[in-house]
């Protein structure tokens, strides 16, 4: 498992040390909080966050998604990215199953991360909470090849978002909560053979337990950006198809 700074690789109840690198709460060191390479540290069950990306876009699809006349036409836009980016992930054979409930779930996530924001969290750590929930729903369903953190993680990543979670009625059998539509969303075939033996070919680990995310050079953040301030809130995706 590759190491990046102040990263830990979590490795049968050890971590390896990068230089320089400061240990987070989640560690306990064997030494000393400043460690060199080649030093140990005992550590403890803690939950591997998703790695998010953010970038201009990111924060123009924030500030889009508050602003009425841009909000509709950005929802649109996310929901037709996530469904695409995660379709990709999907087993090749069964697609097209499920666009039409990724839409729904996608439409719904983006409400979710609304109020997230409203709630006092920042750009990185609402769309975690969004991140998770479909995470949820990819479980309940057996897509494991789609999920971005392992099966027996799911519930210390619950944990992390409790406040939030149980304030909107979401629990990983219902991931949605009050954000679900009235209706209900598209129904999708399941494959729960595949949570007998589950495989994450897209799933990350080995993170301290907080909100990581990857600059636009590629370098990791704990915890989310500042806004820039540029933002031009029509550089979000859905603005130019109106």
């Amino acid at each position: 498992m590759d190491c990046y700074p102040w990263k830990f690789c979590v490795t049968a109840g050890t971590a390896r040390c990068v230089a320089g690198a400061q240990a987070p709460e989640a560690v306990v060191p064997t030494a000393t909080p400043t460690c060199r390479t080649g030093d140990f540290f005992r550590v403890r069950s803690t939950p591997a966050p998703v790695k998010l990306r953010q970038n201009a876009r990111h924060f123009a699809a924030r500030q889009a998604l508050r602003t009425p006349v841009l909000r509709s036409a950005v929802k649109r836009g996310l929901v037709r990215l996530h469904t695409r980016v995660f379709l990709e992930k999907a087993d090749p054979a069964h697609r097209e199953d499920r666009r039409e409930h990724l839409d729904d779930l996608f439409a719904a996530t983006v409400d979710a991360y609304r109020a997230a924001l409203d709630a006092g969290h920042d750009e990185a750590a609402a769309r975690e909470i969004t991140h998770l929930q479909a995470n949820f729903d990819f479980y309940n369903h057996g897509w494991t090849e789609m999920m971005e953190l392992p099966v027996g993680e799911l519930e210390a990543h619950y944990d992390r978002h409790r406040e939030f979670f149980e304030a909107h009625g979401i629990t990983i059998d219902d991931p949605l909560g009050e954000f679900a539509p009235a209706g209900g969303i598209a129904s999708a075939p399941s494959t729960p053979g595949r949570l007998e033996d589950p495989e994450h070919p897209h799933a990350e680990e080995g993170f301290a337990d907080d909100v990581y995310v990857e600059g636009p050079e590629g370098e990791l953040h704990v915890g989310g950006r500042e806004e820039p301030d540029d933002v031009d809130p029509t550089a979000a995706p859905g603005v130019e198809d109106g």
